[in-house]
Order: structure tokens, then sequence, then C-alpha cells
């Protein structure tokens, strides 16, 4: 059983730029999806932002970051988290991203780690994993827990 925790960045609009940047530096794969690769319309504003963004380089090091929409930035505090139009939405800066490598051991820690949590959104299979999801726990740290894709 192999677990990771990885910084996971939420900018407001300059997503890809910083994961080129640190691509440079660390080097490794760079990942970038796009809101419009999930099925938002194209001509919305935020359609060319980055919804899913991962640096992985062969050293271990790892880095994942998003955009917040725009729409969201603009109408709620910097802690908000609410579910919209079926994209999590959230003020945050950072979260706390855990991987693993099946859905039995990441739901085994999403059960310890949700006693008491706000549920931002369910763990369960997602687009992007065979299992993912988001809390707030008890003492105000956002994560996201999900199988590692691969």
């Amino acid at each position: 059983m192999a677990i990771t925790t990885n910084t996971h960045l939420n900018f407001r609009g300059d997503a890809r730029a910083a994961l080129e940047f640190y691509h440079s530096v660390f080097g490794g794969h760079l990942t970038a999806v796009a809101y419009s690769d999930f099925g938002m319309p194209k001509e919305l504003p935020d359609a060319d932002k980055v919804v899913f963004g991962q640096v992985t380089a062969d050293n271990g090091f790892t880095i994942l970051a998003y955009d917040i929409p725009s729409h969201a930035v603009a109408s709620a505090p910097l802690t908000a988290t609410t579910r919209e139009n079926g994209l999590t939405l959230t003020g945050e800066r950072f979260f706390v991203a855990v991987g693993g490598d099946t859905a039995d051991e990441i739901s085994a820690l999403w059960d310890k780690l949700s006693d008491g949590a706000e549920v931002v959104e369910k763990f369960g299979p997602s687009p992007f994993s065979p299992g993912f999801g988001m809390l707030t726990d008890r003492f105000g740290v956002t994560w996201i827990l999900q199988v590692n894709a691969g």
C-alpha cells in the first residue's frame, strides 16, 4: 500500500502558467485539463482554465493545481466551498491531496477522516479517477482523497 500526500494549489486564472513554470523547474510530466474538456461550453469565460493540473517529476516531486472559476471568486468569501453545476467551487488557497493505489485503501482513509467533517464532494468515481472525494475536516483543513489514475 502506497499513500502519497501532495499540495494542491488553487489559482485565480494562472494555474496553467504556474504549472508550466513548476514543470520547467522540476521536470517530469505536466498534465493540464481545461474545464471545456469536462463539458463546459467553450464560449464561457473560464472554459480554457485548468480544472485539473499536475506536475509529476521522476524525483518524486508532485504538485496539483486548478483555477477557481472566476464567478466563484467574485461571489464567495475566501473560505466558502459549494457545489454548482457539477463543479466544486472553493475560495481556499490550497488543499491537502492524498492519493493511493486502490479505492479500498482510500475509502478507509475517507471513512476515518470524514468523522466530524463537512463533506464537500462525496467519495466515489469521477471523470479522472476511480475514486475521488473532498471534505473539510473538523479543524478546517480541506482534503482531496483520490485513487491515483494510472
